[in-house]
């Protein structure tokens, strides 16, 4: 073997730590990110998490959870979420999380702000991509078609028509987008094998994983069956293979994976198909919070998060903050440890009580995990801009 030449054992042994071989580890499998959350809570200087504020809001949002029957159902009653549980949802919910990023805008001129016509209606933030995703459906563009993602099957200028805008501000960071769409549709529709598609191998409800540089056939869903069932499986698949969702820094001497996208991509599986089909992941409850810059915002309102003069200062100044700055890795990892911190309590003091209650005095049951905490904190916060809340600015990265 020339050194040029990969290690056979070596990368044996490293498909079998992300859970890529078909077989079932002795260990179960990471992502590493609350591990790399909680290096970075530990060693933070300008973010702090204040523990009694911590605890009364694990206490409300428990509450208010209960009382809205919240769960994973919540997801699919959105009217912009899709609603078919096959194959093309999948699709969908790939270039959605895809293109997951910033929607914050620079204007001074709320007027002029990003926004996309819809149903009559007018939508902005996150909402403002899932609708121009759904009116690009219902005006016959195949969007969440990994074949049309292609250079040859569309113009950057067809893209673009598909993100436009209702006001003078395009999408933010649109040539990134079309950029990460058209780097997707490299690597899914790229061929490496001439034969056909191999047949799976099912084995004890166990379904035997493509090797590495096989094909994806144009189709998200040969990620998914890699997976084999594991959450934890899928993100670092994902990362692995798809550069967009490589989301790492550095933080004192470490490397730090956040991984927001390739995260929310797996939770909103889970939560549209409810845990079975293509949802259905073993270890769901490896996925942290998404860290992102509202939730901070929600976290901050709560008195959980706790920030530096300085930082706070130049959070409500609205004055941006670089990616990859150490106040932006502090505000996003302990986040993350908040959230777990919340998860923890919750399953703790609230949820274990509710399961020893005699049944007819139980409320829905609701398995909290850190993806509804957090799909939960960000309809919340949502909800108080939409009624014109005094809330602190999100950060702008």
């Amino acid at each position: 073997m020339s050194d040029d030449e990969a290690d056979p054992e070596l990368l044996a042994l490293l498909r079998e730590s992300l859970g890529l071989n078909g077989t079932t580890s002795s260990r179960p499998l990471e992502t590493r990110v609350l591990e790399n959350a909680e290096y970075v809570y530990d060693n933070s200087v300008d973010v702090a998490l204040d523990m009694h504020s911590t605890k009364a809001a694990a206490s409300a949002i428990w509450n208010m959870m209960q009382e809205k029957d919240y769960s994973c159902k919540t997801w699919s009653e959105h009217e912009l979420h899709p609603q078919a549980k096959d194959e093309s949802t999948v699709n969908f919910i790939f270039i959605m999380d895809l293109l997951n990023f910033c929607f914050w805008s620079d204007t001074q001129d709320p007027g002029s702000e990003f926004f996309v016509d819809f149903r009559q209606k007018r939508w902005t933030g996150y909402w403002s991509l899932v609708a121009s995703l759904q009116r690009a459906l219902d005006e016959g563009i195949p969007i969440t078609s990994p074949v049309f993602w292609s250079d040859e099957s569309s113009t950057d200028d067809e893209l673009r028509h598909v993100f436009r805008s209702a006001s003078s501000e395009p999408m933010p960071m649109l040539e990134d987008r079309i950029s990460c769409i058209r780097e997707a549709g490299r690597i899914l529709n790229k061929v490496t094998f001439p034969n056909p598609r191999p047949k799976q191998e099912k084995k004890k409800n166990k379904i035997k994983a493509l090797t590495p540089n096989q094909e994806f056939h144009s189709s998200f869903l040969t990620c998914i069956e890699e997976a084999n069932g594991s959450a934890a499986a899928l993100v670092n698949l994902l990362v692995d293979n798809f550069p967009c969702f490589r989301d790492t820094t550095r933080f004192e001497g470490k490397t730090i994976r956040f991984y927001k996208r390739a995260q929310i991509l797996v939770a909103d599986l889970w939560a549209c198909f409810e845990g079975t089909s293509y949802g259905r992941f073993d270890d769901i409850d490896s996925i942290t919070m998404f860290a992102d810059y509202r939730i901070p915002q929600m976290l901050n309102t709560l008195g959980v998060l706790q920030y530096s003069p300085p930082l706070e200062s130049h959070i409500r100044r609205r004055k941006r903050i670089a990616s990859g700055h150490a106040w932006e890795v502090q505000l996003r990892g302990c986040s993350i440890w908040a959230v777990e911190l919340l998860r923890r309590e919750i399953r703790l003091h609230h949820q274990q009580q509710q399961e020893q209650q005699p049944q007819k005095e139980k409320a829905r049951p609701v398995n909290v995990n850190a993806i509804l905490i957090d799909f939960f904190l960000y309809d919340t916060i949502k909800d108080r801009e939409a009624k014109a809340d005094s809330l602190i600015p999100h950060h702008r990265t």
